[in-house]
């Protein structure tokens, strides 16, 4: 059986238990693991879509993948956000005193370069706008601005709430919080310009986590899913659902995986690629319509 780091495996939260766990999954992991090694995380991503899983009742067109590459990833990787950049990969990892900002490459997944954050601060999403890297911090409440080529941190700035998933229109910076709001911000002043509620139908979609802009649309995993729903940055309509459980079949035999965490776009060659929390590879992805 895959298992997951308990402490880790969970996004701890604000007022909750000892392990920073969300109330209801706290008091299911703390029953399940009255049976045996607490293998729940894992095989909520693994074995299939639970009656739960958000597109189960939707309307909207489901799509599958096909892998057509894998690259390299380092399984001692936390990962918090992924973004491509002149055939770099950069990634965002998190956990107080191990949050990191790095380039790494592609082919081998050596760190080429990386930034530790202070030890106080949890690292998030990730997002490439014009020179700068935004990096968003969880519950610190500050985003850390980069130059790009360098990694030298160059600015702060604040917001209110917890940081999640962070992407880019290209005009503004687009951030998530694990609920249904994706915030368009001022990359200048990172102050609110709009909020879209993202909604399948009538029912909104919680929990968006990682974003990505890929041609012209919002991309969101949900976490604790393994889906990504298409979004338009309109309105919130779900336009669409990406189903990843053909990833299941390339993570089976990984002894510590965990869960999707990291959506990267290579807009020039139009490459899409998926990876997560602890897993040994990022996958290079096709959608089937």
């Amino acid at each position: 059986m895959i298992r997951s780091d308990n402490a880790k495996g969970y996004r701890r939260e604000k007022g909750n238990d000892a392990l920073g766990l969300k109330p209801a999954f706290a008091v299911f992991l703390m029953v399940a693991c009255l049976w045996g090694p607490c293998t729940v995380f894992s095989e909520v991503f693994l074995t299939g879509r639970s009656q739960l899983s958000p597109f189960m009742q939707s309307k909207a067109p489901v799509a599958s993948i096909v892998v057509k590459n894998t690259y390299p990833h380092d399984t001692e990787a936390f990962t918090q956000g992924l973004l491509f950049h002149q055939g770099f990969f950069y990634e965002s990892t998190g956990l107080l005193g191990k949050s990191t900002l790095a380039r790494k490459d592609m082919k081998t997944g050596k760190v080429l370069q990386e930034v530790k954050l202070p030890r106080e601060f949890f690292g998030e999403g990730i997002v490439l706008l014009k020179d700068k890297i935004y990096q968003l911090t969880w519950q610190n409440e500050a985003v850390l601005i980069y130059d790009a080529r360098s990694l030298r941190e160059i600015k702060r700035m604040k917001y209110t709430g917890e940081g999640w998933g962070l992407a880019s229109d290209g005009k503004y910076l687009l951030m998530s919080n694990g609920s249904s709001t994706i915030t368009f911000r001022d990359p200048k002043s990172f102050k609110t310009v709009r909020e879209i509620q993202v909604r399948d139908g009538d029912n909104p979609v919680e929990r968006l986590n990682e974003l990505e802009f890929i041609k012209g649309e919002i991309w969101a995993n949900v976490y604790m899913e393994d889906v990504i729903v298409r979004i338009s940055p309109k309105n919130g309509r779900v336009t669409g659902w990406i189903d990843l459980s053909e990833l299941r079949s390339y993570l089976a035999r990984s002894a510590r995986v965990d869960v999707i965490n990291g959506i990267a776009y290579d807009g020039e060659a139009n490459r899409i690629f998926l990876t997560g929390k602890y897993w040994p590879k990022i996958f290079e992805i096709q959608i089937n319509p």
